[in-house]
């Protein structure tokens, strides 16, 4: 009879204590607690810096601006006049990478790094039939951050230029790889071939600067854009030396 009393008293003592059942989850609960996960992860993302932002962020440092002086062409019936491009440095020893026909005939080249801080340069290689130069400056910035060189791209691959289009410095735009292996004929009779193609807007300026990928890495050197109605500004189609054609014409950095 005490056992059979103990084990009322025990029963009796857990239905007590025992935790009362939580509420059945209603739909309205669910779907506040769908929205509050929708809202947190909407604002973690737009926390997060965007695929251009960190392209941008990464070669900032390493991009220069390069700015000529032409020497008159009467040939042409081109006066003299000054030229503007785009480079970017890819060795610890300050070399710079950028398309030759920036450069190309220039009586005097000038790189402004970005720190704001600007030296002469000389061509130091020129590899006409990739369009490809690279500089060697006379004097290097305070902090000399070479840019990190990418592999291949493949084609849809988001990416980015960074240049000086029209004399807007530091200017970014974005895009994709629209093919690959393109040919184009450009002035002098010369034909560039395997090309990487881009809907990445350039134009004048863009020339010799960083084509990104999303982490800013250099997959190519932008060299010109189609241009079938003979105007300089851009119609939607741009092309860049891949970085293995280009590094290779700078002495083969690391990639």
């Amino acid at each position: 009879m005490a056992a059979v009393v103990a084990l009322v008293a025990a029963t009796d003592l857990f239905l007590v204590t025992r935790p009362e059942t939580p509420p059945a989850l209603t739909t309205r609960d669910v779907q506040a607690l769908t929205a509050k996960q929708l809202d947190e992860r909407a604002t973690a993302d737009a926390a997060r810096p965007s695929d251009a932002t960190v392209a941008y962020q990464a070669i900032q440092p390493s991009l220069v601006l390069i700015t000529t002086q032409q020497p008159a062409d009467s040939a042409a019936g081109r006066g003299a006049g000054q030229g503007t491009g785009a480079g970017v440095i890819v060795n610890a020893d300050g070399t710079v990478l950028t398309a030759l026909h920036v450069v190309e005939g220039a009586t005097t080249i000038k790189v402004t790094y970005a720190d704001g801080t600007s030296s002469d340069a000389t061509v130091a290689k020129a590899q006409p039939e990739s369009d490809i130069a690279t500089l060697a400056p006379a004097d290097l910035p305070e902090t000399v951050v070479p840019a990190v060189l990418g592999g291949g791209v493949v084609v849809g691959a988001p990416v980015f230029a960074v240049g000086h289009p029209l004399g807007l410095t530091d200017s970014l735009s974005a895009g994709v790889v629209s093919a690959l292996g393109r040919s184009v004929r450009v002035e002098g009779g010369r034909t560039l071939k395997d090309l990487i193609q881009v809907d990445t807007a350039v134009n004048p300026g863009n020339s010799g600067g960083p084509l990104l990928n999303r982490a800013g890495q250099v997959v190519g050197i932008v060299t010109g854009l189609a241009n079938p109605s003979d105007e300089s500004s851009f119609i939607g189609i741009g092309f860049a030396v891949p970085i293995a054609t280009a590094g290779g014409a700078a002495g083969g950095p690391p990639q």
